[in-house]
């Protein structure tokens, strides 16, 4: 993951928040306001078509008293749920202030002999999904006292006469009812449930994932950094060597090796200024080089440093369009760029392209070749690292890319070119530009 302080140069949060543990718990009770929405709705009809369609008395005031509390408690929960995460505690409390509602409707409308008692069976089956293992049995626990209670008293039923001889039918559809209610909403909310722990499950995988990724560039990182240290011996070595031979005059006055000698100086001096490059950046503290920049200035130094460096590949450059976009830049993604371009150069020395584009959010940085494109299977593992055409040890580059591209909040992309040859993007969030942050 990123540092917080590069998350406060773009717009917007760049990341989004996977389904941690306690946004899992927060989806949870979101789902158990849902079902007790549904509980508030199916209450209410059924003590009005009790009362008032089959003529039942019941007690219309505190029936419907509890209703209202629970209404107002489901209001209460779906405040809190934006303010603060989810508990177990709070969860339990939740389940137990169902089943305490539960318990005072049926304790008024015929108590143990009342066919929604296997509600109660709900609330058990809710708790062993969501709590923790000890909550759980709580819950077994409060509902089994709850049904000794009702068994033992509750206030009864007094049916019309005109109903006594259909009350075992009218207990027979109460308790189908019963039945099919308990089933249409364990099987909505399990599902959800289970839905939600599934992409738990994957979001944790990922973050395995990454962490394995990113031991992997510390690791590669440690050994650039003691093989830059190393090199630096030789390097100076050589240095000095070719000092010596340009003062040689034998070899001065000969202009083919004098100017063989330059070259070889300046090819030293550019391998001295890499390991120089790669100290540094091993020395920096993680993200302190991160800024906000303009888009199109950071990408004309990067396509000049690398013209620089590639004199005999021909380099398109496409940058319209970007006017002000910014965006959250550094060592780390200048090198990105470079190696996605060197890939380029390497399938396609005779035609490299570099195209930049924005759209209201991101800023699409492109780089096409005309060279043989990916094999499916490379396509498969594009960002992996070590999965490349060239063999064992390569595939570097655009795992590194994928990681600076991921750390930035964006993503890298590879396709083969309808016309053939590959094109590899790297699709970043757009920063605040750097005069609006003062």
């Amino acid at each position: 993951m990123m540092d917080a302080p590069l998350l406060a140069l773009t717009r917007g949060s760049p990341f989004s928040a996977g389904p941690a543990e306690e946004t899992t718990a927060a989806e949870n009770m979101r789902q158990l306001v849902q079902l007790r929405w549904i509980a508030v709705a199916g209450q209410l009809v059924t003590i009005l078509v009790v009362d008032f369609v089959l003529g039942v008395a019941l007690p219309l005031a505190p029936m419907l008293g509890v209703v209202a509390l629970l209404a107002v408690a489901n209001a209460a929960s779906a405040l809190l749920l934006t303010r603060h995460r989810v508990t177990n505690i709070e969860m339990l409390l939740a389940l137990l202030f169902d089943v305490g509602a539960l318990t005072a409707q049926l304790s008024l409308s015929g108590g143990a002999t009342n066919p929604f008692i296997s509600l109660y069976l709900l609330q058990v089956v809710l708790g062993a999904i969501l709590l923790e293992t000890w909550s759980v049995w709580v819950i077994f626990g409060v509902t089994a006292l709850c049904y000794a209670g009702l068994s033992a008293n509750s206030e009864q039923l007094v049916y019309p006469p005109s109903l006594v001889p259909l009350i075992n039918d009218l207990h027979t559809l109460g308790a189908w009812i019963s039945f099919a209610l308990s089933g249409v909403l364990l099987t909505m909310f399990v599902t959800r449930i289970s839905r939600n722990l599934r992409a738990r499950d994957a979001y944790l995988a990922d973050l395995r994932q990454r962490a394995a990724e990113e031991d992997g560039i510390v690791r590669m990182g440690l050994f650039a950094s003691g093989a830059a240290h190393e090199l630096g011996t030789p390097l100076a070595s050589l240095s000095v060597i070719l000092n010596d031979w340009r003062r040689m005059p034998k070899l001065a006055s000969d202009p083919e090796l004098a100017g063989e000698i330059d070259e070889m100086q300046a090819e030293v001096q550019r391998c001295k200024a890499i390991v120089t490059d790669i100290l540094h950046s091993a020395g920096e503290p993680r993200g302190e080089a991160m800024q906000s920049v303009a888009a199109a200035d950071f990408l004309k130094q990067v396509v000049a440093d690398w013209r620089a460096n590639n004199v005999g590949v021909p380099l398109d450059v496409v940058l319209d369009g970007l006017d002000d976009a910014a965006v959250v830049a550094g060592p780390a993604l200048r090198q990105a760029i470079g190696n996605l371009l060197d890939n380029a150069a390497e399938a396609c020395p005779w035609n490299v392209g570099l195209i930049a584009e924005r759209d209201a959010e991101n800023l699409t940085i492109a780089v096409v070749d005309e060279g043989s494109g990916f094999s499916e299977g490379q396509l498969a593992t594009v960002g992996k690292p070590y999965h490349s055409s060239k063999g064992a040890g390569h595939g570097v580059g655009l795992f590194l890319a994928s990681n600076v591209a991921r750390r930035l909040g964006g993503r890298l992309e590879a396709v083969n070119r309808p016309r053939g040859g590959a094109e590899v993007r790297l699709v970043l969030p757009l920063a605040t530009p750097p005069e609006e942050r003062h």
